[in-house]
């Protein structure tokens, strides 16, 4: 049975180790596993207040709760995890591997890997998904895997993520109006100690590890909400997959913003390209940030 992968996770490797722009200016259904991701804090604060009517705006009502993606929406993984991370992991474990083949080794991976068929979380896909590009840097079969294995690993150091220069301003923006935040990721990390690790001070933190199915599906989403103790129409999602934050989170009725950082989805309706234009997006009035609101 061929493996599956997140099509999250190829989109977003094309990306790794590329020293991108401060983005300070411009730039489904069924029942999920139900194991609790503790939050990791909890802090008991007043509702946001009613926003205004606004044709314009994204949200209605009473926005509660944000729930933000983590890589390469409020993270960007550094460049021990791109092609020239592979090939020093490679140089380890006596490969040696080109880092000009890295893109066509992860395209070539993509053609092979394909989403699991029950959205559920599988270390394998990733191991395997690696090892594709490895093999195909010019990775020798016999130790490919095992090379494969410690990327993987380098995936899980806290330490391998710097947050974008646009990310803390906002957070701190949105707690300032008593928003509680979520974060919803895709991944092999402890997203609970990853959080405490860079002192984001957020709600919520549901992994796909620790929860075991991954995202599209309603089940993360869901365990997020419930760790937040809000309804899916007071809550935004925010994230740069399109089919895993997007359409994932409207599929349950939330509403959601897809941070276009590269400007890959112009045609889609509720998209920024930075950040510092979320406050806005959402509606949030008195916003101590500048932002321009939604791209055109």
């Amino acid at each position: 049975m061929r493996l599956g992968v997140w099509r999250s996770l190829v989109a977003r490797s094309v990306r790794v180790g590329e020293v991108p722009s401060s983005n300070l200016g411009t730039p489904i259904d069924g029942d999920g596993d139900t194991r609790q991701c503790v939050p990791v804090s909890i802090r008991q604060k007043r509702g946001a207040p009613r926003l205004p009517s606004d044709a314009s705006r994204i949200l209605e009502g009473v926005l509660r709760a944000v729930l933000f993606d983590v890589d390469f929406t409020l993270f960007r993984p550094g460049l021990q995890l791109g092609s020239e991370g592979y090939r020093r992991h490679g140089e380890r474990h006596g490969l040696v591997l080109d880092p000009e083949l890295y893109e066509p080794a992860r395209l070539a991976a993509l053609d092979e890997l394909q989403r699991h068929p029950e959205l559920e979380h599988d270390e394998e896909i990733w191991i395997a998904f690696t090892e594709q590009i490895v093999l195909g840097m010019g990775g020798e079969p016999h130790a490919s895997r095992d090379c494969a294995v410690d990327l993987v690993r380098e995936w899980e150091r806290h330490e391998n993520f710097s947050l974008y220069e646009d990310a803390r301003p906002v957070l701190d923006e949105l707690k300032r109006h008593g928003v509680r935040i979520g974060l919803v990721s895709n991944g092999q990390r402890d997203l609970e100690e990853f959080a405490v690790h860079h002192d984001l001070g957020v709600d919520a933190a549901v992994g796909s590890r620790d929860h075991g199915r991954t995202k599209p599906h309603p089940s993360i989403f869901l365990e997020a909400l419930g760790r937040l103790d809000v309804a899916a129409e007071d809550a935004a999602m925010v994230g740069d997959s399109p089919e895993d934050d997007i359409a994932g989170a409207r599929s349950l009725g939330i509403r959601a913003i897809l941070v276009d950082r590269e400007r890959r989805f112009l045609d889609e309706p509720d998209r920024i390209d930075t950040l510092l234009a979320l406050p806005a997006a959402l509606g949030l009035s008195g916003s101590g940030v500048s932002g321009a609101g939604l791209a055109g």
